[in-house]
């Protein structure tokens, strides 16, 4: 029997080293600046649940439900989609034609690895599915080669306010009719990446060089992290890849 091991990618070096550490104090001091940073955090997260709420309490916009799009059993309408929910959640995949699977968007790759099981929308009313900006037969292998399981459609080619654009949108169902109740893009998008929430309660956050950290933290440029040996960094998890050569890439999104 033949073992199938996957391949280490170069680890993540930072365009500015390290040089400082958090200063070391003893544990009541700690426990103080702690306790006084927790006030903030619930703050914030009280804000966020105020947030929520505004998001519960926008208007809704009409779009086409008999909009058809290609998946992997062929065209299927918005309005399908939904699989008799009342909701459905959609995040757009962009796609370079042509580029191969190591040339894929880096920020996509992330977003949609960091969230691959729809189970918990599913058993709150809520369907979910990947829109992909490329043709359906370019991208399907790729989909297979990333292991990926919950359904994806290409927009390529549709031209339908509220459906070929936006990143990620919701939707509500009112009988046979279909509104958009909510989209967001940019870092609105790290709502589907926990890694990145993880990553912000650690001491060197995501070491990228927009944040506020202290001088001497290790740092470099805005996701480069996401890409390893020419390839994004999920892709590592696969069977059988290797270094594709050089590491540089243009900053899709």
């Amino acid at each position: 029997m033949t073992t199938q091991t996957t391949t280490q990618p170069t680890a993540w070096r930072p365009t500015t080293p390290q040089t400082a550490t958090p200063p070391v104090v003893d544990r009541e001091t700690w426990l103080r600046d702690r306790a006084t940073l927790l006030l903030r955090e619930k703050a914030h997260t009280r804000e966020g649940d105020a947030l929520a709420a505004a998001r519960r309490r926008l208007p809704m916009v009409e779009v086409d439900g008999t909009v058809a799009l290609v998946g992997e059993h062929g065209p299927r309408t918005v309005l399908d989609m939904f699989d008799g929910r009342d909701e459905l959640l959609v995040c757009k995949h962009m796609w370079h034609t042509g580029k191969g699977f190591e040339g894929q968007c880096p920020g996509c790759t992330a977003t949609v690895w960091n969230f691959q099981d729809a189970t918990y929308l599913e058993a709150r009313g809520v369907a979910f599915a990947i829109w992909c900006e490329g043709p359906y037969d370019e991208f399907a292998p790729y989909r297979a080669f990333m292991g990926y399981t919950v359904p994806w459609y290409s927009v390529h080619g549709v031209d339908s306010p509220g459906i070929s654009d936006g990143w990620i949108t919701t939707y509500l169902r009112v009988g046979d009719r279909v509104f958009q109740t909510y989209e967001t893009d940019g870092r609105g998008c790290e709502v589907m990446m926990p890694a990145l929430q993880l990553l912000d309660l650690t001491v060197h956050g995501r070491g990228e060089q927009w944040e506020d950290s202290p001088e001497g933290w290790p740092q470099g440029p805005t996701q480069e992290w996401f890409r390893r040996d020419g390839r994004p960094v999920a892709q590592w998890t696969r069977t059988g890849v290797s270094p594709v050569g050089d590491t540089a890439h243009d900053h899709c999104c």
